[in-house]
């Protein structure tokens, strides 16, 4: 098994598709390759081109600003760790998992035997799969029982009643069947990113703030975060590392997960209850302000509550939206919840994974690849899409989907490697900082700029932490 597509190759191909001027990729170093973790799979190529793009458009905006032209590098190791997974609160690892979270082998009194994985790491998922298996809700419910109720389910069977539920799940499937579905063949042909002109509505061509050589590339552009789980909650943290100033919008009636205290680097955190009057008129006002609105909303959600790219490009001409899904923008799965773990599973590569290890269970790939990829291409359409702006003028919009990511990942190949490799240690990557959560010990950022370092300058804080309203500016 050989890649097909090396680093360079890919972040070219992803540089050329967003018309960004090609002799910027003469200043990107991207030392390392593939395999640099367990998998048979390029998650290296895939996690250092993606974030090698975000670093290297960030750094043309800045290039714009104020003709400072710095050299990018990102590590292929080092880009490819997962530090949501990894990362330490007073010295303490927090689950990633829920217990009831996982594969499962089902469908024997079905006569179909198959495998399904579970997210029950929110509360409410969790109850609405176990209420569908005829399961008291709650945490005290075992693997075993959730395992005994599923062997009367057909993989796909249960997939789809969980979706209708309010649950999620996935069936495992092979390439081969994933590649026949109705919702890969809804996505045959795109790329892994796109952008487009939000409608026919004009916007003059935005000013950006002065920018001084010392400062960051970003400096003095807005972002407003709509985003909970980990590809959106990237793209943002991203963008804060090159020096955006990143708001975090959280639900006060919603659930976090614990890696929020490593996602939230560089964030103010704020809370809005968008389901209020008071509170949508709260985010009209932030959106008048921003020059990037990054969301993960399920698509015609936002939309919904008044926020649709539409409504944004209405609110502030020239902004550029940042939309992420899970399985894309059309399709019948479309408005279906998702996770990275569930689109690996419904799209074929954990059967892939584990016939590349001789293994008879499904299995994952050592990384979250799809969401850090997905939350690296976000960053990068708003540095390209800025960019665009800045000449062309208009409101755009940039779309990723996990399940885009993933046929992308497909399309870089296969990597020959040995599964009994021990995941590499993330000691020397990390750093130590303080945080509303307590002291947090995480990842660098993995893209190191040869002027004006990445990174963040914002300790995360809990959501709420900070009022719904722009600071002022700093010079």
């Amino acid at each position: 098994m050989d890649v097909t597509h090396t680093a360079a190759q890919a972040l070219a191909s992803l540089w050329h598709g967003a018309a960004l001027p090609a002799a910027a990729l003469d200043f990107v170093d991207l030392p390392g390759a593939d395999p640099v973790l367990p998998s048979s799979f390029a998650v290296g190529a895939a996690a250092q081109a993606s974030l090698a793009a975000a670093a290297l458009a960030a750094a043309q905006v800045g290039h714009r600003r104020n003709g400072l032209r710095q050299r990018v590098r990102v590590d292929a190791l080092h880009a490819a760790l997962d530090s949501a997974a990894w990362f330490r609160i007073d010295g303490k690892a927090l689950p990633a998992w829920d217990k009831l979270s996982g594969l499962y082998r089902c469908g024997a009194a079905a006569g179909e035997p198959g495998w399904v994985r579970i997210h029950t790491n929110f509360t409410h998922h969790r109850d609405a799969a176990l209420r569908l298996l005829g399961l008291a809700p709650g945490a005290e419910t075992s693997r075993d029982a959730v395992l005994e109720a599923l062997q009367g389910w057909r993989a796909e069977d249960f997939e789809t009643a969980a979706a209708a539920a309010g649950g999620v799940a996935a069936a495992v499937r092979s390439f081969a069947q994933w590649d026949a579905h109705p919702q890969a063949l809804a996505l045959a042909g795109q790329a892994p990113i796109s952008t487009q002109r939000i409608g026919d509505a004009a916007a003059p061509a935005l000013p950006w703030p002065p920018l001084r050589a010392e400062q960051r590339p970003l400096h003095g552009l807005r972002v407003l975060d709509l985003t909970r789980i980990l590809a959106g909650p990237v793209a943002g943290r991203t963008l804060a590392a090159y020096g955006a100033e990143v708001m975090l919008v959280n639900s006060p009636t919603l659930p976090n997960i614990d890696a929020i205290a490593d996602t939230s680097r560089g964030k103010l955190s704020a809370q809005i209850d968008l389901k209020t009057d008071a509170g949508r008129a709260t985010l009209r006002e932030l959106i008048a302000g921003a020059d990037v609105f990054l969301h993960g909303y399920r698509p015609g959600a936002l939309a919904a509550l008044g926020f649709g790219p539409p409504a944004l490009a209405s609110l502030k001409p020239g902004i550029v939206v940042l939309s992420l899904a899970a399985h894309g923008f059309g399709g019948p799965w479309a408005g279906r919840r998702g996770f990275d773990s569930l689109v690996q599973t419904a799209s074929g590569f954990n059967v892939a994974e584990a016939a590349a290890a001789g293994a008879d269970a499904p299995r994952a790939l050592p990384i979250q690849i799809l969401d850090y990829a997905a939350g690296y291409l976000l960053a990068f359409g708003a540095s390209a899409a800025l960019l665009r702006q800045r000449v062309e003028g208009g409101s755009w919009e940039v779309r990723v989907s996990l399940a885009g990511v993933g046929h992308w990942l497909r399309v870089l190949g296969r990597v020959a490697t040995s599964f009994d490799r021990a995941t590499p240690s993330f000691e020397p990557f990390a750093e130590d900082s303080d945080s509303g959560f307590g002291r947090l010990r995480a990842l660098r950022h993995a893209a190191v700029f040869s002027h004006t370092p990445a990174g963040w300058t914002r300790p995360s804080m809990p959501p709420g932490s900070h009022p719904p309203r722009w600071p002022e500016m700093p010079a």
